[in-house]
């Protein structure tokens, strides 16, 4: 007896639907691009270009004083209307309690940063699936907060005319700033709105409690946006509505990796596709039932 092998004609394997792509509940979705496995020094230079430029672009913006100042009481105003302008008071109060404002003044300062790369990180290694497209997300919502920086120059309310606001950084004297003190000639001190702050720390959460596995990391991710709300609010950097200005942001980076990838990141597979190079698929001749018989 001969081996008897049954094959798929030609075409009929690149018809079906890709199994990662596929929804069980509402059929294949279109997807532009697939998740492929990270390099990781392709991935430390990217990264570091682009908080370079990021900085480079921020710091570029010009600095039009009047228009931030006024822009900063128009939004004052909003506040007071909306009832929710409760920032100087939460400042006054923090700021009496030293041990807890300077804790926050140095949270704003570093935290910002050790966070965001920590769960950068962990993405690499443990969802690399996920990594690709979670990564477009905090780039097109810092992208799209470059834009804002330029076109609407907010003072922070430290900075108004005739507030009763605190500069925490410079009462305290700690390093809490790189808008106070001797660093903010480095720094463009009218880019309040979007607050990035907020962007970027509601993306760590988010993507903590999406991914992790244990509760109580997750419950810690939901907590860090939160905290590091009233860490902005209380240290004067920032109102109630540059946080809404940051969600704004993060909404656009999501909705740039839906349409790029085809779903939202947290729903992409946790391995990504890998092709080998070199691999080949196998060939037959096909016959009209799609099977080959071999000689006795």
């Amino acid at each position: 007896m001969g081996e008897t092998t049954v094959t798929k004609p030609e075409g009929l394997e690149a018809a079906l639907p890709d199994p990662v792509a596929a929804d069980p509940g509402h059929g294949p979705l279109r997807r532009l691009r697939t998740p492929r496995r990270p390099r990781f020094w392709f991935e430390i230079l990217l990264i570091a270009v682009s908080y370079w430029t990021y900085s480079l672009v921020r710091n570029a913006v010009p600095e039009q004083k009047a228009e931030a100042l006024h822009n900063a009481d128009w939004i004052w105003r909003v506040e007071h209307h909306l009832g929710i302008a409760v920032e100087e008071s939460v400042n006054r109060a923090v700021n009496s309690v030293h041990w807890l404002i300077v804790g926050m003044n140095y949270y704003y300062a570093t935290l910002h940063f050790i966070v965001t790369l920590g769960v950068l990180v962990w993405l690499y290694r443990r969802h690399p699936g996920r990594y690709a497209a979670t990564r477009l997300v905090l780039f097109a919502t810092t992208a799209v907060a470059l834009v804002g920086y330029y076109l609407y120059p907010l003072a922070p309310p430290r900075l108004m005319n005739g507030g009763d606001f605190i500069d925490t950084v410079m009462v305290h004297q700690t390093w809490g700033s790189m808008a106070s003190g001797d660093l903010k000639h480095m720094s463009n001190q009218y880019a309040a709105m979007p607050s990035m702050h907020i962007g970027w720390s509601v993306w760590c959460g988010l993507t903590i409690f999406a991914l992790a596995s244990v509760p109580w990391v997750r419950v810690l991710g939901l907590l860090y946006p939160a905290l590091t709300l009233v860490v902005i609010v209380a240290t004067a950097n920032h109102f109630w509505l540059d946080a809404v200005g940051g969600l704004l942001c993060l909404a656009f980076g999501f909705t740039v990796a839906r349409l790029w990838y085809g779903r939202q990141p947290y729903a992409l597979p946790r391995v990504a596709p890998e092709r080998r190079r070199g691999a080949s698929r196998p060939s037959a001749r096909v016959g009209p039932q799609g099977v080959r018989g071999g000689r006795p």
